[in-house]
């Protein structure tokens, strides 16, 4: 179930997410009572506007269970701007107990091939459901081109809407946004279309080639048109550090450079060492982590992208106030979509 409201004045996220708990722990009684009662319209007017003094856009369901018999789900909906948000209301949550556990996204349900949804007056079932899979050679995602029998006769929006569950029920949201590409939900079945039930199986093999950590090296043109060199995390990907929405922004000057602007010399020497004792600062405090860098017109820019509870942007200016080839800046911002890494974005 999904509500959706608007909230009368701004709360700091920290307060709003302890006001939730609050709440939740003065209404529970309640709320255990309508859901043994099995009552959702209760259920709804109970916990709809608790979740909407969230923020508006969140959404949320009650499902069943990995251990406990409900799960609460407050899920950002593969908004990237409120992800780690999500995330910081369920780690604030009580301990999951007998009759509850909590869930920033929608999880895997095992028994998927058994669900079955009214969409558009229709029946939506995974047992009904066949998907055409394309995994492009050497990429970390599997495209899906999704068909059941009543897509013909519902609107795109809501074929849409019925792929995208079905695929949270069969991977879960955040494996959904880790290895899934191009989503179609097609009016006619595709020519090598299989089973829904057979994605999970599908995705885990292409996982099994992206266990170990690689970097992605690339090469471009600035505005200007010189040359620039950058290297990237492959796959990158926001879903994988959800607490990690601080970027930190160091810009390193070096002294040698070659015809194209490019680091050479003593200065290459240079710009590794810093980069080996960022990676093990950083993997130190484990709330932080470098994710690209770009080296054009004699300077390099390192991304680092940080949970701002942590101590990473202290550590990084201390880095980089001991750099000696030129004045080292630091900046620090907000950007949970990583739009600063936008380009590298897997």
């Amino acid at each position: 179930m999904r509500l959706f409201g608007r909230k009368s004045e701004p709360v700091e996220p920290a307060e709003a997410i302890a006001g939730f708990w609050t709440w939740w722990a003065e209404t529970r009684p309640l709320i255990d009572g309508h859901v043994e009662a099995e009552d959702a319209e209760a259920l709804a007017e109970t916990i709809g506007p608790a979740v909407t003094a969230l923020d508006p856009s969140l959404v949320w369901e009650i499902a069943p269970g990995t251990l406990a018999r409900h799960a609460l789900v407050v899920s950002a909906s593969g908004d990237p701007e409120l992800r780690s948000f999500a995330h910081r209301w369920a780690l604030a949550a009580p301990p999951a107990d007998e009759l509850w556990e909590f869930h920033p996204s929608r999880q895997a349900n095992p028994q998927a091939s058994a669900l079955t949804v009214d969409v558009g007056g229709r029946e939506f079932g995974l047992d009904r459901l066949v998907l055409g899979l394309r995994v492009p050679p050497g990429t970390p995602r599997v495209d899906v081109s999704a068909f059941h029998p009543i897509f013909p006769d519902i609107d795109d929006d809501t074929r849409m809407e019925a792929t995208l569950l079905a695929l949270d029920w069969l991977l879960g949201e955040d494996e959904v946004a880790r290895w899934v590409g191009d989503i179609v939900a097609a009016e006619f079945e595709p020519i090598d279309a299989v089973p829904a039930v057979h994605l999970p199986a599908v995705v885990a093999d292409v996982a099994g080639g992206f266990k170990d950590e690689q970097w992605a090296l690339l090469e471009g043109q600035t505005a200007n048109g010189g040359k620039l060199a950058a290297a990237a995390r492959y796959p990158l990907r926001p879903v994988d550090h959800p607490l990690f929405d601080q970027h930190v922004a160091i810009t390193l000057p070096y002294a040698n450079a070659d015809a194209d602007g490019l680091p050479a010399g003593a200065s290459l020497g240079s710009l590794r060492d810093f980069e080996v004792n960022l990676t093990e600062r950083l993997g130190a405090l484990g709330t932080a982590a470098l994710v690209a860098h770009l080296s054009a017109e004699r300077s390099r820019v390192l991304h680092v992208y940080a949970d701002p509870a942590g101590d990473a942007a202290r550590a990084v200016r201390e880095l980089a106030a001991a750099w000696k080839e030129g004045r080292a800046t630091v900046e620090v911002a907000d950007d949970p979509s990583w739009s600063a890494v936008a380009h590298f974005l897997t």
